[in-house]
């Protein structure tokens, strides 16, 4: 897996970042989900650059102009429910997508430090010879991200995969490594160094879903 981390050179997406971290301005839930659909159309600018282009005419009102555009039939799939505001930003730029969705979550046991990934809700088109693009603004431990991949892979065999987040961490990156081959892509924001006893990112940002839609009930 080929890891692109947009943090390693400066540009604007570090602004977003800093107020998706700061504990002042997320209290704003409407900013919050907003610096999430603008990280997720940086991160989609970039990603374009890596799709096939094929040369077109295009007819203008005052003769014909030759441009390359891309020719890739893109799935866009996101892990309910903190993927939508980054489903959102991937999809103003890819408007031509299908979509898809999928719910993960973390099952706890008796043990509060140890959990498993639950896959229930699942939607999605045919992903035979498209290409996949899988969101999750959170690649914490990297279980959700190999669990939803997972589940699609009865929907057919995508030509080209791509991992999008917001926010990791460097053991789930390393995670995915692993399980991944190298001909698939991760997007990413940012890599923070740590999780923490519970397979939260340190420092991170808190839970995203949280943040972007209000707290919600522990079962």
């Amino acid at each position: 897996m080929k890891t692109h981390n947009l943090s390693k050179e400066n540009s604007i997406l570090n602004s977003f970042l800093s107020e998706l971290r700061d504990v002042n301005i997320q209290k704003d839930a409407m900013r919050f989900r907003r610096n999430i659909e603008r990280i997720g159309e940086i991160l989609a600018y970039e990603m374009s650059k890596s799709l096939t282009y094929q040369s077109e005419t295009i007819q203008t009102p005052l003769g014909e102009h030759s441009t390359k555009l891309p020719k890739n039939d893109i799935v866009l799939c996101s892990i309910l429910r903190a993927g939508i505001p980054l489903h959102n930003g991937l999809l103003n730029y890819f408007d031509q997508a299908e979509n898809a969705f999928i719910s993960a979550y973390r099952q706890h046991k008796e043990n509060p430090e140890s959990f498993e990934i639950v896959v229930e809700y699942l939607a999605c088109p045919s992903l035979e010879n498209k290409t996949l693009i899988l969101a999750d603004p959170m690649l914490a431990t990297g279980q959700s991200m190999l669990a939803t991949f997972e589940a699609l892979k009865a929907f057919g065999t995508p030509k080209n995969i791509h991992l999008i987040s917001v926010i990791g961490a460097k053991p789930g990156v390393d995670f995915l490594k692993k399980h991944f081959d190298k001909n698939v892509n991760l997007w990413i924001g940012t890599v923070d160094e740590n999780l923490n006893e519970k397979g939260y990112i340190v420092p991170g940002l808190g839970d995203a879903g949280d943040l972007a839609f209000g707290q919600k009930l522990q079962q």
